[in-house]
C-alpha cells in the first residue's frame, strides 16, 4: 500500500474464511464405497487393503490463521498436513507417496490434489446434510501402478 491509499478490503477473502470455517470440525468416518478399487488403482498392497478397508478413521479439520490444518487419526497411522488455500506444499500420504498438493475451495467444495510421478489423486470433500462427504478420484493411474 501506497502512502495515502486506504486499505483495501477482498470480500472473497472473507467468504473464503467463512466457507473454510463450514470444514471446521471433527468428523468420523460412516461409510466408504469403492474404497479398495481406490486403493488397488494406487498399487496398495493386500494386506495393507485389508487393514485400510476396516479402518474408521477421525478427520479434524481447523483454521489456524492463513493456514488450514487437517488431522486424520486412526488406529493405523496418524497424519496431519498444514497449508495455505491455493499455495502447493509438499505431502506424505499415509502410504508413504511424496507428492506435490494443492487444496482449493470450488464454490463449497474444498478441492484437495495430490500430484506424483505423473500421476494424480483428487479428494473433493463437501458438506452434506450436516455430514463431510468425501469422493476420491484417481487420474493417470492404471491398477497395479503405484
Amino acid at each position: 500500500m501506497r502512502d495515502g491509499e486506504a486499505p483495501v478490503d477482498f470480500p472473497g477473502a472473507q467468504a473464503t474464511a467463512v466457507m473454510v470455517e463450514a470444514f471446521c470440525a471433527t468428523w468420523k468416518l460412516a461409510d466408504s464405497h469403492n474404497f479398495d478399487e481406490y486403493m488397488k488403482a494406487l498399487g496398495v498392497g493386500f494386506a495393507m487393503r485389508q487393514v485400510g478397508n476396516v479402518t474408521k478413521p477421525t478427520v479434524i479439520i481447523s483454521s489456524e490463521g492463513d493456514k488450514v490444518v487437517i488431522r486424520t487419526q486412526s488406529t493405523f497411522k496418524n497424519t496431519e498436513i498444514s497449508f495455505k488455500l491455493g499455495e502447493e506444499f509438499d505431502e506424505t500420504t499415509p502410504d508413504d507417496r511424496n507428492c506435490k498438493s494443492v487444496v482449493t475451495l470450488d464454490g463449497d467444495k474444498l478441492v484437495h490434489v495430490q500430484k506424483w510421478d505423473g500421476k494424480e489423486t483428487n479428494f473433493v470433500r463437501e458438506i452434506k446434510d450436516g455430514r463431510m462427504v468425501m469422493v476420491s478420484v484417481t487420474q493417470n493411474l492404471n491398477p497395479g501402478e503405484s
